[in-house]
């Protein structure tokens, strides 16, 4: 795994909310679900990543690049931050900024490692931890089929980056009913857009 970059910092009216956590903790059904509750509001938007991966992969909605095209984007200053994890390069577009400097609240898929970046990137940060107890990460990434059982041990046994970042923090455990962890996302997306407002 690459450091994470960062683009300059610029002023802000709204919030980067950044969704972090492992995999398997579901950070895009719950993100999937306040996405549903908050449609049609113009005031909040879902980041759609860029990413050197096929758009016909599975999971998020992303913008597919190959990795030159992805270096060139970097190079050109296309993002507002960049990391690489998993053998991929994932890019949060620099348009951000100026969606947040007109007052829209923004909500990203991040990574533990790219929080620094994120916090350098974005003054107005939120950080949101999805996580969920060992036995349901195991078992939502087996459900996955793409890792074997070895696989899934090695990657429940990595040690996760220590969440060390000048923001708020709050941590939602997704490991029992979506509408749990969902409504506990949609209540602190809801706080943030009462307090940009």
């Amino acid at each position: 795994m690459s450091v994470a970059e960062a683009a300059p910092a610029a002023a802000t009216a709204g919030t980067m909310i950044v969704v972090v956590g492992p995999s398997g903790a579901g950070k895009d059904s719950v993100m999937a679900y306040a996405a549903r509750h908050f449609a049609g509001n113009a005031r909040l938007r879902f980041v759609r990543r860029v990413i050197t991966r096929p758009a016909d992969a599975g999971g998020e909605a992303h913008e597919a690049i190959d990795a030159d095209g992805f270096s060139r984007r970097k190079a050109e200053g296309g993002f507002a931050v960049s990391w690489d994890a998993h053998g991929l390069s994932y890019g949060i577009p620099r348009e951000t900024l100026e969606q947040l400097a007109s007052g829209v609240t923004m909500v990203a898929n991040g990574s533990r490692s790219a929080l620094p970046a994120f916090a350098a990137a974005y003054p107005r940060l939120k950080v949101v931890v999805i996580t969920a107890r060992p036995d349901v990460l195991a078992a939502r990434l087996a459900a996955r089929g793409r890792e074997s059982a070895e696989a899934i041990a090695r990657r429940l046994m990595r040690a996760a980056p220590e969440i060390v970042v000048a923001a708020d923090t709050m941590v939602i455990d997704n490991s029992g009913p979506l509408e749990e962890a969902g409504d506990a996302f949609v209540s602190l997306l809801a706080s943030v857009l009462d307090r940009d407002g």
